[in-house]
């Protein structure tokens, strides 16, 4: 898988989090590797979605607070779940993998959010993410 790939299954993963207790991550991410994926991931690529996955879900009211603190008129309780979830992997990436460069993780998001969310959406994402690039 390519890392947008990759992104996109981390994306659909932390997705579930509003749906399911946090007790019940490490549970939901591998099933969900085993019964949603392709069976074509490598181990290397599953292990990097189940860490990344789990890493965000541990890190929610953090990374939350952190986009609240940049959205203006908004709060995480009143943005779509397809838009949060694409918000809370973009600033995860940002402020914790250093592996992955800030307009890397912005551009990814605004990707998604094309794919995933309305067509106001992209715009949005970006005027957030431009408070941490």
């Amino acid at each position: 898988m390519n890392r947008h790939e990759i992104r996109e299954e981390i994306f659909k993963i932390i997705f579930g989090v509003g749906f399911h207790d946090s007790e019940e991550m490490e549970k939901l991410v591998d099933n969900y590797l085993t019964d949603s994926c392709d069976s074509k991931l490598s181990g290397k690529d599953r292990t990097k979605i189940r860490e990344k996955a789990l890493a965000i879900s541990r890190m929610l009211p953090e990374l939350d607070a952190e986009i609240n603190s940049v959205a203006e008129g908004w709060t995480t309780k009143r943005m779509g779940k397809a838009e949060l979830n694409i918000l809370r992997l973009a600033v995860y990436e940002i402020r914790h993998d250093e592996s992955v460069p800030v307009k890397v993780a912005i551009n990814e998001a605004v990707e998604l959010a094309k794919e995933y969310c309305s067509d106001d959406a992209p715009a949005f994402i970006n005027g957030i993410l431009a408070h941490f690039a």
